[in-house]
């Protein structure tokens, strides 16, 4: 995960532009009674929201690109149930890569916390990095799990399935990606989570 070169008022205006995308998305499909689709771009709304509630609840200022990147991730997959995958082949694949940054990150800071706040838990450095990767795969099999058990639920109540499901190759294609993704996190995204360690140790204590 890079940087972007971006000021941090620039990151931040660029995740609120987001967010006012999916507000407008989620009105949108609320008007037309699309309420599957509803109801993805309301859970991902809420997920990009979720570092405001905590600096607000708990005092913490996540690192103002870890933001960008979540609401990165959220803004891609909810713009693509809209059209984008159907589109475009790569963007699949580009979605799954961004997104299981964020969830490799949720995987290292859970690890790295239970580290640092138990005395008995000492992992050296090339095992966190292969944690991360079996984290992520681990990760992507239940998101493939929760996508056929949406459809098929979406089936029995008659509305559109908020997450589709796209066969054996796609689901393949997808682990392979959330791989690179877990990769990236590994050796280019750790430092962006040591304030989020910190935090969560500190809630331990």
């Amino acid at each position: 995960m890079t940087d972007l070169d971006l000021p941090e008022n620039r990151k931040r205006l660029a995740v609120r532009a987001m967010q006012a995308v999916l507000v407008a998305l989620l009105v949108y499909t609320l008007v037309v009674f699309q309420l599957g689709l509803a109801l993805g771009v309301a859970v991902g709304l809420a997920v990009t929201l979720l570092p405001a509630a905590v600096r607000r609840e708990y005092g913490y200022s996540m690192d103002p690109a870890l933001a960008l990147w979540i609401t990165l991730s959220i803004f891609l997959h909810t713009v693509g149930s809209l059209g984008p995958y159907d589109w475009f082949g790569w963007y699949d694949s580009v979605t799954h890569t961004v997104s299981a940054v964020v969830v490799a990150g949720i995987g290292y800071v859970a690890l790295r916390t239970f580290e640092e706040h138990s005395e008995d838990i000492d992992v050296d450095g090339p095992f966190r990095g292969l944690f991360i990767v079996v984290f992520v795969l681990a990760a992507g099999v239940f998101w493939e799990f929760l996508e056929f058990g949406s459809g098929e639920l979406a089936r029995a109540v008659g509305v559109e399935a908020p997450l589709a499901v796209r066969g054996v190759d796609d689901i393949v294609t997808d682990l392979v990606f959330n791989t690179v993704g877990g990769l990236l996190l590994a050796v280019f995204g750790t430092d962006y989570l040591r304030g989020a360690v910190s935090f969560l140790r500190r809630r331990f204590r």
